[in-house]
């Protein structure tokens, strides 16, 4: 039996049209879009606005654990940087699991129905692997299903402890538990790793300063017909070293090595030169903004207009979860523009649809996801236009002025997973107090 849901407003891949009927199949794919038309007995009334699910291009769940810990004491990346790596040897797989099902369930409220997790704490503390080598993985896999999200892991290649004018440095401390030891050793773990219906495996370099230039080819071969995401240019210590032992920025290196093409997404891309911009354009690259930390970690604003202009694609993630709000991404990615270039308008607010939608699902390799239409997985949310924020906002413009909070229904494949603002696995505030408390317990003795 089909399910049928009526919305005063959708957002459809024309732009936002009124009073909307959506059916949806025993298959979870949308079967009939009607606007213009009056519900039916028995439809579901959908408050506000209904749009396509949202994509959250990059994610590192367990930095949730960081939020409201990490910012009375000044300091710069490279020192937040030691206090993610302190949360980070503390993790084991169910601890690791308890964490990323609240954070995926939080996603969810906010209207994410899909996330491309960033993964890398690959191993034990020690390095040593585990017994099952991809248990880490595997927990973020059954924290998504548990959810009820859809989830590309991005398994992340990261072989070096840093880059300096020098050379590489070797892994220490806790960073042992991200590598492999060579791209080799990498890439017979991702085989392991089998795609599901709810998980499909995507490939990453972590940053030119965790893959030498001698192993960046392999992580192209094997990512060939996979989504490939890396870290890029991130902060100017970056280029500066690169550039010194290289002769090359790191989006040039990149080039060189044959790892930019239409499956490649360059995440924050915050510090690039003109000559990095058309390199990204050219090679029709998607770029992956995550306004919220760039902005939390002093990190810089990067050129979204102009990388769209050179013919980069745009999609938002939220990164470290200082926020995890899509809409607020989105919104962030012209307002940022406009403080940068003291101008409005620098994105339509179509151009950011695209990047909190499609484009982002189209960078985690599910180009099928992110449109209202037939045949189209009915990844939906609906996006209230009576709060205290959004009441008299036209439902064109309901980017520019609604938060996660006013997300009222979010679906998967048909299944609601939010309804009334409150998700199915229940109070997700307190799964998330019960994850992260415990990994701070020490601190409460001192």
């Amino acid at each position: 039996m089909s399910l049928a849901y009526w919305a005063e407003h959708a957002w459809l891949p024309g732009g936002v049209r009124e009073r909307v009927r959506v059916e949806i199949g025993d298959d979870g794919l949308v079967s009939s879009v009607q606007p213009d038309t009056e519900p039916s007995d028995g439809d579901r009334r959908l408050p506000g606005v209904l749009l396509p699910g949202f994509a959250n291009a990059h994610s590192h769940a367990f930095h949730r654990a960081l939020r409201g810990r990490t910012h009375g004491d000044g300091g710069s990346f490279w020192t937040w940087r030691e206090q993610m790596y302190a949360v980070a040897g503390r993790l084991d797989p169910d601890s690791y699991l308890a964490l990323a099902r609240a954070t995926y369930a939080e996603m969810a409220l906010a209207g994410v129905t899909a996330v491309g997790e960033f993964h890398y704490l690959h191993h034990a503390p020690d390095g040593r692997r585990y017994a099952e080598p991809n248990v880490m993985a595997e927990a973020l896999r059954q924290a998504a299903a548990e959810a009820g999200i859809r989830l590309t892991l991005l398994d992340t290649c990261y072989l070096t402890g840093g880059l300096t004018a020098e050379g590489y440095t070797q892994l220490e401390g806790v960073q042992r538990r991200f590598g492999d030891g060579d791209v080799e050793g990498w890439a017979a773990r991702v085989e392991l790793l089998k795609p599901s219906s709810g998980m499909r495996v995507g490939a990453a370099v972590h940053s030119i300063r965790a893959v030498p230039r001698g192993q960046l080819a392999g992580v192209a071969a094997v990512a060939e017909q996979l989504p490939l995401h890396v870290h890029l240019s991130e902060q100017p210590a970056e280029n500066q070293a690169c550039q010194a032992f290289h002769g090359l920025s790191p989006t040039a290196l990149l080039a060189a090595e044959g790892l930019l093409g239409p499956r490649t997404t360059a995440v924050h891309a915050t510090h690039l030169s003109a000559d990095d911009v058309n390199l990204l354009g050219a090679a029709r690259s998607t770029a992956c903004f995550c306004p919220t930390t760039e902005r939390d970690l002093a990190d810089g604003i990067g050129p979204a207009r102009a990388l769209f202009d050179a013919g980069a694609r745009l999609c938002l993630g939220s990164d470290q979860h200082a926020i995890i709000d899509l809409l607020e991404e989105a919104r962030a990615l012209e307002l940022h523009e406009r403080l940068d270039s003291n101008r409005r308008g620098r994105f339509t607010q179509p151009d950011l649809v695209d990047a909190l939608t499609w484009r982002g699902h189209a960078s985690l390799g599910r180009p099928e996801l992110g449109r209202i239409a037939v045949g189209s997985p009915a990844d939906l949310v609906a996006v209230r236009l009576d709060s205290v924020r959004t009441s008299g906002s036209r439902p064109d413009q309901v980017v520019m002025s609604a938060a996660a909070a006013d997300v009222d229904t979010v679906m998967v494949g048909g299944r609601e997973i939010v309804s009334g603002g409150v998700h199915v696995l229940g109070d997700v505030g307190a799964l998330l107090s019960q994850a992260i408390s415990p990994l701070f317990e020490e601190e409460k003795h001192r």
